[in-house]
């Protein structure tokens, strides 16, 4: 069952709150919709039971609120909106890399796929599908975890008569099996088709919580609408003929002299009027309260709407909620809803590499890498004047990174700028969350693929410069190994620098410039820093460390100890760690504030 308490939004300035005082239940095998005109606030009333925007009240999904749920997708189902994802990533990549978020074995895409109708089109790409196609890839989405409990926001938006149809059956089959179902929406002959309980909501609160029969009886039936002052008597006069013809004829008693007439016509209640006697202010024809009024709408009519509604409903048993006293005290306020971050994926790692592969993007940037290294190893060639460790990585003085080392930054960059411009797990919570476990995944992914692009680079520039100069051009130096160590480690740097940043500052490009201000900007000032002769030493540093550590290791290991202190003291490495550590500094800061910013 999922229960909603007291859902109050938090107010802008001066304006009314969205949502104000909310209570409602939706029952576990049915189907409850939650229906309101837009601008009602059905969005952000879902919203506030997701925990995804700030105020007051707490949601229960079978006893347990949001954030006490181990398993959020193994719970509740979400589609708020279209289905947020790369536009060149393939439908089935898109779920494949959901189900390593959920924590789902990756062959429950293609079963889900089938499900909803897409089984065909898999290597649809995100960019080029339907309204009618995307709503269902979003259903599919919501469905990946199995959850007991599906929130879906107006569904059957955009959709045809045939794919409103199956939709509606689906959830049905999902409530039949003991599942609980809410979706809003603001048509209210939809509403009465495909519920079996229907909760009304206008500006932000309870208008009436109703089984969809009840709904249907007091509040889609055509009606005659008739304003007099003297309503009781005409009532009574109405339902005594109505009695003496034996015809089923209703009437409803409605506030300031309104009467709400069921089962007869204009022409009937004026005849009666005409015959008895009676003025009449008001006579027309009506189809019943077909739900609240827009926001929009001027205060006369928000007024007679609202009352008609609340009539109807009191007269088939409907609940609703009075407007609260504004003395009520602060302690009896419903508890706050805190924005918390968004879980992170439960297989960050399986999560980091299908979202890594899943587009074009990474093997374009790799072959554009290579291509650019290759050239400029070429075009250097021919001078002689390069060093050999510079011709290998086509590395000229004009550029301030070897082509390797800016390509590693900018996957690097992109690894965390896709999740804020495609979130992809929004599907589930709405934002890109922010754990230890999918940076730990997103670091390791992106050091492995800068250490693969710095090899592949090396290898390709050697065997291109002996083809074209011959073998005596390309041979292996002596210091080889350090070099190597260097040249991993710049590009590592370079892939995490641009990640950090680009997680700090939300933007790819925030990563791409922290990428180029490590040697435009932070290695000058650093060489800067060191210029000038220096009286001490770091000569005998590993055999002074072996002295305070406790497990002595062997002597061979410390000519690799210093050859990596020697690595790290030159002006890149300085300048690297330098970044590393400030961009690590940020993300700790911004991860740990109480409030999610993004």
């Amino acid at each position: 069952m999922l229960q909603a308490i007291g859902l109050t939004s938090t107010p802008r300035r001066d304006l009314s709150p969205a949502v104000d005082d909310l209570t409602f239940e939706a029952p576990p095998g049915r189907v409850t919709a939650l229906l309101g005109a837009p601008g009602s606030g059905k969005t952000t009333a879902l919203r506030l039971m997701l925990e995804l925007d700030s105020g007051r009240g707490v949601t229960y999904f079978r006893g347990r609120p949001l954030h006490r749920i181990g398993h959020p997708a193994r719970e509740v189902g979400v589609l708020l909106g279209d289905v947020p994802g790369h536009p060149a990533r393939t439908a089935r990549g898109q779920l494949r890399m959901l189900c390593a978020a959920a924590g789902v074995p990756a062959s429950r895409a293609d079963d889900l796929l089938e499900v909803v109708g897409l089984a065909g089109l898999g290597d649809q790409r995100l960019g080029t599908l339907s309204v009618g196609m995307d709503r269902r890839l979003g259903l599919a989405s919501a469905l990946l975890g199995d959850p007991h409990t599906l929130v879906l926001d107006d569904p059957a938006e955009g959709l045809s008569p045939r794919e409103r149809s199956w939709l509606h059956g689906l959830l049905r089959a999902h409530a039949r099996e003991g599942g609980t179902v809410l979706h809003t929406t603001s048509d209210p002959k939809e509403a009465a088709r495909t519920a079996d309980r229907v909760v009304t909501i206008d500006d932000g609160r309870l208008v009436a919580d109703q089984d969809v029969a009840d709904f249907s009886r007091t509040r889609l039936r055509p009606r005659v609408a008739v304003r007099t002052p003297h309503a009781a008597r005409l009532a009574s006069v109405v339902r005594r003929e109505a009695r003496a013809t034996q015809r089923s004829v209703e009437v409803v008693a409605e506030e300031s002299n309104r009467l709400s007439v069921y089962g007869s016509s204009c022409a009937e209640i004026g005849d009666t009027a005409y015959r008895h006697g009676v003025p009449v202010h008001q006579l027309a024809d009506e189809t019943g309260d077909t739900g609240p009024v827009s926001a929009s709408a001027s205060a006369a009519a928000a007024a007679a709407g609202a009352g008609a509604g609340a009539g109807a409903g009191a007269g088939a048993g409907a609940r609703a909620v009075p407007r609260p006293a504004s003395s009520v005290a602060i302690s009896e306020l419903p508890p706050p809803i805190p924005v918390r971050p968004a879980r992170g994926p439960l297989r960050p790692l399986r999560y980091e590499l299908r979202r890594l592969l899943g587009v074009r993007t990474t093997t374009m940037i790799m072959a554009a890498v290579l291509a650019v290294s290759v050239g400029l190893s070429v075009l250097l060639a021919r001078s002689g004047r390069t060093p050999l460790p510079d011709l290998l990585v086509g590395w000229p003085d004009l550029l301030p990174l070897p082509p390797a080392a800016f390509g590693a930054g900018l996957l690097g960059a992109l690894s965390f700028g896709d999740e804020f411009r495609y979130p992809a797990l929004a599907a589930g919570r709405g934002t890109v969350p922010r754990r230890l476990g999918l940076l730990v995944a997103k670091l390791a992914v992106s050091a492995g693929v800068a250490v693969f692009l710095a090899t592949a680079s090396v290898l390709a520039d050697a065997e291109v410069l002996r083809l074209v100069y011959g073998g005596d051009l390309v041979e292996v130096p002596a210091n080889a190994a350090q070099l190597a160590a260097s040249w991993a480690g710049l590009a590592i740097g370079c892939a995490w620098a641009g990640l950090l940043a680009a997680g700090v500052f939300r933007l790819t490009g925030a990563g791409v410039a922290a990428v180029l201000a490590v040697p435009v900007l932070v290695v000058p000032l650093v060489q800067w820093l060191l210029a000038g002769p220096s009286a001490r030493s770091i000569v005998g540093l590993p055999g002074r460390l072996r002295e305070l550590a406790w497990l002595q290791w062997p002597y061979e290991t410390d000519r690799w100890a210093m050859a990596a202190v020697r690595v790290v003291t030159q002006p890149v490495g300085v300048a690297l760690s330098l970044s590393l550590s400030a961009l690590i500094c940020a993300y700790v800061f911004t991860s740990l504030r109480g409030r999610a910013r993004w």
